[in-house]
């Protein structure tokens, strides 16, 4: 079976493989738009289905992973900044408070689907108007959701974290392995 991964992301594309050690990268060019009266929470788990769906149409016997991940504080999601300005507010917004992580997960495979969300907790330390500019004077701001990356130099402003680190970084790997695991054995044993 080929597993495709619906992400262009080095970072799930690098934890996917503690999962798979082969499998393929097919990006999908699902407009990240959600439905107006869709809850902040469900907004990860129904882009995840979107990416997964696109990238599965013509091939029914691969099992497609999408991912899409969130960053929610207050009921707002940061997506990624548009430029230091955004990045700036950001890091503003997240200094000194707890916002959760949310990872959608969607496995497509033989036409039909399961899709689940991991919710992850994250504490950031009071940040200094000088942490701020340094960081985001940096890349590694730009391309992440909330505008910053657990695996880099964000660490360095993280006071806790509650759940999977995992999940964070933008793949909650041992839910995952589990989710196809399970789901692959109980719907689609192999002829």
């Amino acid at each position: 079976m080929d597993v495709i991964l619906a992400s262009a992301s080095p970072r799930r594309k690098k934890l996917l493989s503690m999962i798979f050690p082969d499998f393929k990268v097919i990006p999908s060019d699902v407009r990240e738009m959600v439905p107006k009266n869709l809850d902040v929470d469900g907004c990860s788990e129904y882009l995840a289905v979107q990416k997964a769906e696109m990238v599965s149409q013509g091939r029914e016997k691969s099992l497609v992973i999408g991912c899409d991940t969130t960053v929610i504080i207050n009921g707002t999601i940061l997506n990624k900044p548009r430029d230091t300005n955004d990045a700036r507010t950001m890091m503003q917004m997240l200094s000194g408070a707890v916002h959760r992580v949310v990872t959608g997960c969607c496995l497509f495979y033989g036409g039909e689907k399961y899709s689940f969300s991991v919710s992850t907790d994250v504490e950031f330390y009071e940040l200094s108007e000088q942490e701020i500019e340094d960081y985001i004077n940096t890349a590694e701001p730009y391309d992440k959701a909330g505008g910053y990356a657990i695996q880099g130099r964000g660490a360095l402003f993280v006071k806790g974290i509650h759940g999977d680190y995992y999940n964070v970084v933008g793949l909650p790997v041992a839910r995952l392995k589990r989710a196809i695991d399970e789901w692959m054995k109980e719907k689609h044993q192999p002829d």
